[in-house]
């Protein structure tokens, strides 16, 4: 920083031209180190095909982990946030219990981050990578089995009559099946085990596998490299929500089911009984991802040239005696040094505060990415497919575009990067406030939102226009009557019979419909309803599109300068290991609560459960629109300001090392650190 202020090399553009008084004197220059012992050629052992040479470089190694993290993001990042409704409404979940499946994958990071990046700084890293791999592929798999193993889906309304029936052996079927129920929320813990596989097996992708980028290239290319690595991390979540999407739109079981009650209707999506298909992306993706295990296992120690990269790059170490105390000590090499290496990291200032930083940020971005696509659901009255992909093109490319612009940016213009971080946020901080104009109002719901004619009470399903009909609150199917008003169900609407004309089915005689309304025919026109919602009459999902995306893009800009400041102001050789301690705080502070506190959010907002017929509580069908909007804007806001805050605070604990006490990366080769 400058005009009055100290410099921070450490937050400046890594390819900024280093002070030359800065510089000892070149004659004490040592001559340009060969390479080193580890950078071997690729391959399995005596086998190293030529062609396998071609890879044996920065970019074939990141083409490969290009690979890994965009798999990586079509499961954890796409396809699991994409099948959370469905995984809802298939095991009878509220959004706070899907919240935790999405958590679990972080939880197994917190746990074993700290350990596998220290073990892995010393360690063979693209041997980690195909660890990783192999385990991704398993949580993938696991992820899939409740499919194979809870039969099938039986599909709402098909065993009861959806119509007005005041006989009581009409619902001598909608009996409690206890049993059943259990079973199938016992599936949350598979889907806990499956995430938590993922999660370690993305351990080492974020730690030791950027690491092993910053170390194989020069410091003015480290923000590029790892701006596309993290671009590319992106791009597999725009796939998993697109894939995902399509997906939805085939039936759960492939095979469509018959109704009882309607043998010659079509289902289809707009009936909110149906799931699509979630289970397929996470079957493929088991093989895919296992078929990466075979270039990491490949790839040396080292690649080519980088003991002379590592030569040539500065220390940019935050001064307060910790890189003295690292090499002298040589901490690290053993395991019983982890208390010791811990202890370093935790007192830096810089590195705390940036941590908290980042975590805020990420409280956010895990909260969006799950439930984004129900948002625009429920809030703009789209199916769970349309949004799920309206949320993956909002979210990914926005995200992925931040990314690399941030990249060449801090790579390019010598900008500096505590600068940077809080404009980009202050700018996302303005952005958000969306949700303060671009939201919808309640669609009119008898029983819920407004009364039956001005009979019954608001959150009170029966009314005395349907009390005689015995209607169950455990079949939720949807009409729009001829009121433009939404019904529960044809039962709880007071219809006692329909037709169906065209593959279309229409209920008439529906007692709840107000006839004051009628413009023209008979009372039966004015007393009829059409199966699903109303259509809503809210206009503003373009520009609430529009803003979020441009949010997105200014919120990620912030995360490729912050890796890059914590790679620079650590001791050289904790740089892995500082990563693992920022992604177990991300995952602390950041991205477990995020998903929690936004399913609990949202669950807040919920005027309508569904109760089934032993009176367990399930998923959520009608949210208070308002409400929910004003929810997520004041958590998204609120984590923006604490960003700001303490990256401030960072820019102000940071002291640039002097240079008596600037030692080179390897004492051992005699290389000055302070200038290339």
């Amino acid at each position: 920083m400058r005009g009055g202020g100290i410099e921070n090399p450490a937050f400046e553009a890594p390819g900024a031209a280093p002070d030359p008084q800065r510089c000892p004197d070149p004659g004490a220059a040592p001559a340009e180190p060969g390479p080193g012992p580890e950078e071997g050629p690729c391959g399995w052992g005596t086998c190293n095909p030529r062609a396998l040479q071609l890879c044996n470089n920065p970019e074939g190694y990141l083409a490969a982990y290009s690979l890994l993290a965009i798999f990586q993001g079509i499961v954890v990042n796409g396809l699991v946030n994409i099948s959370i409704s469905t995984i809802e409404k298939r095991y009878e979940l509220n959004s706070s219990l899907t919240g935790l499946i999405s958590a679990s994958y972080d939880i197994a990071f917190c746990v074993l981050a700290l350990f596998v990046s220290y073990l892995g700084e010393r360690g063979h890293k693209p041997r980690w990578l195909a660890f990783s791999a192999f385990m991704l592929g398993l949580g993938s798999l696991i992820f899939s089995l409740p499919h194979f193993s809870s039969g099938k889906y039986e599909y709402g309304g098909s065993k009861l009559e959806d119509t007005c029936q005041t006989a009581e052996t009409t619902f001598t079927n909608a009996t409690c099946s206890a049993s059943r129920n259990s079973s199938l929320h016992k599936y949350l813990y598979v889907f806990m085990l499956g995430q938590l596989l993922l999660g370690v097996g993305g351990t080492p992708l974020y730690t030791l596998g950027t690491a092993f980028i910053d170390d194989s290239v020069p410091k003015h290319m480290s923000s590029v490299y790892i701006g596309i690595g993290y671009a590319m991390s992106l791009l597999g979540p725009a796939i998993g929500y697109v894939l995902g999407g399509q997906l939805l739109n085939i039936y759960i079981d492939i095979q469509m089911p018959k109704r009882q009650d309607m043998t010659s209707t079509k289902v289809d999506q707009d009936d909110p009984h149906w799931l699509g298909a979630w289970w397929i992306g996470f079957l493929a993706c088991f093989f895919a991802i296992w078929l990466l295990v075979i270039p990491f296992s490949c790839f040396p120690k080292h690649l080519p040239g980088t003991a002379k990269i590592q030569a040539e790059k500065i220390s940019e170490t935050h001064d307060d005696g910790s890189q003295i105390l690292v090499q002298a000590n040589n901490i690290g090499q053993s395991f019983k040094d982890f208390p010791m290496a811990l202890m370093i990291l935790l007192r830096n200032p810089v590195l705390m505060s940036l941590i908290v930083a980042s975590s805020s940020e990420a409280l956010v971005a895990t909260g969006f990415a799950t439930f984004l696509p129900k948002f625009i659901e429920n809030q703009f009255g789209k199916t769970s497919s349309f949004s799920a992909t309206l949320g993956g093109l909002v979210l990914i490319p926005g995200a992925a575009l931040g990314q690399v612009i941030s990249g060449v940016l801090v790579s390019k213009c010598k900008m500096s990067i505590i600068k940077f971080m809080i404009s980009t946020c202050s700018v996302a901080l303005i952005l958000n406030t969306v949700f303060l104009f671009a939201k919808c109002g309640n669609e009119p719901f008898a029983g819920v939102s407004e009364t039956y004619n001005g009979t019954g009470t608001l959150y009170n399903l029966t009314a005395p226009c349907n009390a005689n009909c015995k209607c169950s609150r455990s079949m939720y199917y949807p009409v729009c009557g001829s009121d433009q008003v939404q019904y529960f169900s044809p039962c709880f609407a007071g219809c006692t019979s329909y037709i169906v004309n065209n593959m279309k089915k229409t209920y008439h005689n529906c007692s709840c419909i107000g006839k004051a309304k009628r413009e023209k025919g008979s009372e039966d026109f004015l007393s009829e309803a059409v199966p699903g919602k109303c259509p809503t009459q809210c206009q503003v999902l373009p520009v609430f599109l529009t803003f979020f995306f441009f949010a997105v893009v200014f919120t990620f800009m912030a995360t490729t300068p912050t890796t890059v400041a914590i790679l620079r102001c650590v001791p050289d050789k904790q740089r892995s290991f500082a990563l693992g301690v920022q992604l177990v705080f991300l995952r602390l502070l950041g991205t477990i609560p995020g998903p929690i506190l936004f399913g609990v959010a949202i669950d807040k907002s919920c005027t309508l459960w569904d109760i089934n017929e032993c009176d367990i509580k399930g998923a959520c069908w009608v949210y208070d629109n308002e409400r929910m909007a004003f929810l997520l804007m004041g958590i998204s806001a609120a984590c923006k300001i604490i960003t700001i805050v303490f990256v401030v605070m960072a820019v102000h604990f940071y002291k640039p090392p002097a240079l008596p006490k600037a030692l080179p990366q390897n004492t051992s080769e005699r290389v000055s650190v302070i200038c290339t």
